[in-house]
């Protein structure tokens, strides 16, 4: 296998997991009420970070993602508008390219409204959507995808329970009060696409002081385990170290591939809600 098939490889599986890296970081309870009182963000809140792999022993530079939210409104409604966009570099682009653009409306209390994700993986492109109302209590989900070959597939339920997708799941995590749980805590997170609901769950694992890479800042950290059960198997897919304080913002990201490893470090932040009490001075 030469080594230009193993990069491509590897940016594929780090694209894939990135989004969900960033946002997928704290547990939830599931329950009728799909909305949660925001403590954690505000409208205009953004943050930024850079992508390593660790190719031949040396981490390299593939990628970077933003992630911002504004005040907006939605069918007349005020919502929050958050948004997410994956790039990588023109290094990357020497062997695949990584384009995500994800998209998302909640209410003020970030209960989902409407979810997009368009994303392009080398020369194949396809698009995600979610719909949501609750009627009578429940969460009424209508799924959408438009395939990379251009078919439109379109599903439609009804669930007692919420259902989320990568960017409001997000939002809402970050309003969880991580204080109760005990380490070993097992979360479910359902996280729909256009397509499918994920078996996936967040596992808590403690706390840390962690250094980052990118600056000689050092933060509190509560640390947990995003694990998918496929195949009969439960997988560690990722590693949250997000800053044990009333933002719950996630500083490091660590993602176990088959073929090797990816990080990802915040690199800037600005308009945080609530000052910064983890960073180590």
């Amino acid at each position: 296998m030469t080594h230009q098939h193993n990069y491509h490889k590897i940016v594929k599986w780090v694209k894939g997991l990135l989004p969900l890296c960033l946002l997928t970081f704290l547990p939830l309870t599931i329950s009728a009420q799909c909305g949660i009182e925001n403590t954690a963000f505000q409208a205009g809140e953004s943050l930024s970070y850079d992508l390593y792999f660790n190719w031949k022993f040396v981490w390299v530079k593939v990628g970077s993602a933003a992630m911002s939210t504004t005040q907006s409104t939605y069918k007349g409604q005020t919502a929050l508008r958050s948004s997410l966009i994956t790039r990588g570099n023109s290094k990357a682009d020497k062997f695949f390219v990584m384009r995500d653009t994800l998209l998302c409306y909640t209410d003020n209390d970030t209960a989902p409204l409407y979810f997009r994700k368009g994303a392009r993986e080398g020369d194949r492109y396809y698009v995600d959507e979610l719909w949501y109302t609750y009627p009578n209590g429940n969460c009424h989900l209508k799924q959408h995808q438009i395939t990379s070959s251009g078919e439109h597939l379109w599903k439609e339920a009804e669930y007692k329970d919420c259902i989320y997708d990568m960017m409001s799941i997000y939002l809402r995590a970050r309003n969880y009060d991580a204080n109760k749980l005990k380490v070993g805590d097992k979360l479910p997170m359902p996280i729909a696409d256009g397509s499918h609901i994920a078996n996936s769950w967040l596992k808590y694992t403690g706390k840390t002081t962690l250094k980052m890479k990118n600056t000689k800042d050092k933060y509190r950290c509560l640390v947990f385990s995003f694990i998918e059960r496929k195949d009969g198997k439960n997988h560690e897919l990722i590693r949250f170290y997000v800053t044990d304080d009333d933002n719950h913002m996630p500083v490091r990201l660590d993602m176990f591939l088959s073929f090797g490893s990816a990080k990802a470090y915040l690199s800037t932040y600005k308009g945080l809600r609530n000052p910064l009490k983890s960073l180590v001075k």
